[in-house]
């Protein structure tokens, strides 16, 4: 399982949000770049990376501060937040970035995102973010009715090979994963490369992802508020 450490950038600080609500913020960090290395540092060449800016504004106002991270720490970047057309993908695999997560656009514009995942499958990631059972997105503040095998199949047709789902009622609150949402994601759609967000709180929470045998897994909160050691996430870590 890969253990992917999360930075959330707000107003160009590393922040957490607490069920993605902007008002419920904690600033770790006023230097993105300076925590990145930390995360390199420890051994990891991957990190996710979300522009909470961007994904109210439609706007990557974070951007440069990611291509810093890439650019001068040489890390691999997988980000969300913002995207909402073929173009704003093209701009940031243009900057660098070796992962685009979509939730929105896919949502809105699944003509251009199906269009994306055919033509860059290993580099599109789909943000499958979950309150009470149904698909959310624009921030988390609209939700969608639709089932969700009806949602992924034309994007598994089209080559889709990555999904990073989050369920919102526990991100940020260090309450655990929801491991049964996982394994029946999993289930139902075995070729897809599941990866984990939100919830995660200590070492048992991460061990209990790798019994099911998931992808990946983001860790955010758990790290920055020392629930988590650097040096357990790298021992748990399969690059």
């Amino acid at each position: 399982m890969k253990i992917i450490p999360a930075i959330d950038l707000l107003d160009g600080q590393v922040v957490r949000l607490q069920k993605g609500d902007y008002a419920q913020k904690s600033v770790y960090n006023e230097n993105p770049v300076e925590e990145a290395a930390k995360f390199k540092n420890a051994g990891f060449s991957h990190i996710h990376v979300v522009d909470l800016n961007g994904a109210k504004s439609g706007t990557f106002e974070n951007l440069s501060i990611i291509k810093k991270i890439i650019n001068e720490l040489g890390l691999s970047v997988q980000t969300g937040g913002g995207v909402r057309s073929r173009s704003d993908i093209d701009q940031l695999l243009n900057a660098g970035l070796s992962g685009v997560i979509c939730s929105s656009m896919a949502v809105k514009k699944p003509d251009e995102w199906i269009g994306a995942v055919s033509d860059h499958p290993e580099k599109m990631i789909l943000g499958l973010d979950l309150k009470d059972g149904k698909m959310a997105y624009g921030g988390w503040l609209e939700t969608s009715d639709q089932s969700i095998s009806d949602f992924l199949q034309p994007m598994i047709d089209a080559g889709l090979q990555t999904v990073l789902s989050t369920d919102i009622s526990r991100d940020g609150m260090l309450s655990g994963p929801n491991i049964n949402m996982y394994e029946e994601l999993q289930s139902d759609f075995p070729n897809l490369n599941w990866i984990a967000s939100g919830g995660v709180s200590n070492t048992d929470d991460l061990k209990n992802l790798q019994n099911i045998d998931v992808y990946g897994v983001v860790v955010g909160k758990a790290y920055y508020e020392k629930k988590i050691s650097l040096d357990q996430l790298a021992e748990l870590h399969i690059d």
